[in-house]
This record gives C-alpha cells, structure tokens and sequence, in this order.
C-alpha cells in the first residue's frame, strides 16, 4: 500500500485505524483487495493487535469483511448501499441548513463563494481528490453553523459509504453543476430564502446520488 509510514505509538489503535479508513476510501486499498494484518503491522511498524482492532472498526463500519478461517478482504462497493446513504445524508445536510438558518450571516456567504472558487479550480484541474475535500468544506460551513454535533457524527458514519463511489466515477461535468448548484445555495442565503436554501441543499446531494448511482449502459 502506497504512503503508509511507520507512526508513533500514541493511540496506536486510533492511528492506524485513520490511515486504514483512509487507504479504503481513496481506494489506495482496491475493493476486493486481500489485507493481511502481518503485513499491514510490519509496514506501520506496530503489533498486530492495533491493525485488528482497526480492521474490526472499518468491518463494523462495512469497509471491510471478514469471516471465520478466511482472509480479511476490503468490501465492495454496494450501489444499493449508497443509494441508502445517499438519501440519508442529503436529509441530514438539509436539517443542518434549516437550523442553520438563524446563525448565517455575509461573513458565511463570503466564506462559501471563497471555497466555491476553489472547488471549481480543482474540478477544472480534474483534482478529484481536492474537489471533494473543498466540497465538504462547503458543507461544513452550514454543518457547522448548525451547532448540532449529532449531525456531523452520523454523517461521518455515513460519508464513507459514499466517497469511494465519488472518487470512481469522478465526473468533471457533473462536478460543474455542482458548482451552479453551490452558487444557488449562496444566493439563497444572501436573499433570506431559507425554504428554497433547504430545497437546494438537499438537492445538491441527490443529483449527485442520481449521478453516481446510476446503473452504466
């Protein structure tokens, strides 16, 4: 596996299991991929107990399986799976606008167009692992104006269902109605709009389950 480096031995369990989560989700680990504890301790330079215990988190978490007598395997990537997500995570970022709602202000907006430009830049330069980073930036701005931590809690749970499917089937056109859409979303919140800003959020997130989810002909 590709950029794994020996760490330090402060919450060995913690460590690994980012850097683990990591691998899997930006498909550093393909899915069906074989892992074998040994060799993942040998190359972070740990006991095998800390990757077990990280391989147990990541298979409570659906990333990877394993069953008596065989060989730990990184899951595959479910459609049907996403689809559910998909659903769940677009509700929850829509009740994060609506209680957001009362805390927005123009420093927030600026804050938004700022990482918008950003994330169309790296769309343009097809930086798909930038684009996502600077897309859930946006999202965190509303997430975090929220003032609900119960929200981004779940949706961590839930965003890596996903993001190994946005990383595959990464798409610069539909990378560039996301940045219309965002733009709405801006728009929405400078004209006090808050139905329609609700609207949008949700919106946002669906299209691109629409996009992702859908079966190739």
């Amino acid at each position: 596996m590709k950029n794994i480096s020996q760490i330090s031995r402060i919450s060995l369990r913690d460590q690994v299991y980012q850097q683990l989560k990591q691998a899997v989700i930006h498909l550093e680990l393909a899915p069906g991929e074989k892992i074998s504890d040994k060799l993942l301790a040998e190359q972070f330079g740990v006991s095998r107990t800390p990757v077990r215990e990280a391989l147990k988190r990541l298979e409570d978490e659906g990333l990877v399986i394993s069953s008596p007598g065989s060989e730990t395997k990184v899951s595959l990537i479910d459609i049907e799976q996403a689809k559910h997500a998909f659903t769940v995570v677009a509700s929850l970022n829509a009740l994060a606008a609506r209680l957001a709602m009362p805390f927005l202000t123009e420093a927030h907006c600026d804050e938004l167009v700022s990482i918008n430009q950003a994330f169309e830049k790296a769309i343009l330069d097809e930086n798909k692992y930038e684009a996502i980073k600077k897309d859930d930036q946006f999202h965190a701005v509303l997430l975090h104006a929220s003032n609900n931590p119960e929200i981004e809690m779940s949706l961590e749970r839930l965003l890596p269902k996903i993001r190994r499917l946005e990383l595959l089937k990464f798409n610069k056109l539909d990378g560039l109605s996301s940045i219309r859409q965002h733009n709405e979303i801006i728009d929405s919140i400078r004209n006090g709009n808050h139905q329609e800003l609700i609207k949008l959020v949700e919106e946002n997130w669906l299209s691109l389950a629409s996009y992702l989810t859908k079966e190739e002909t």
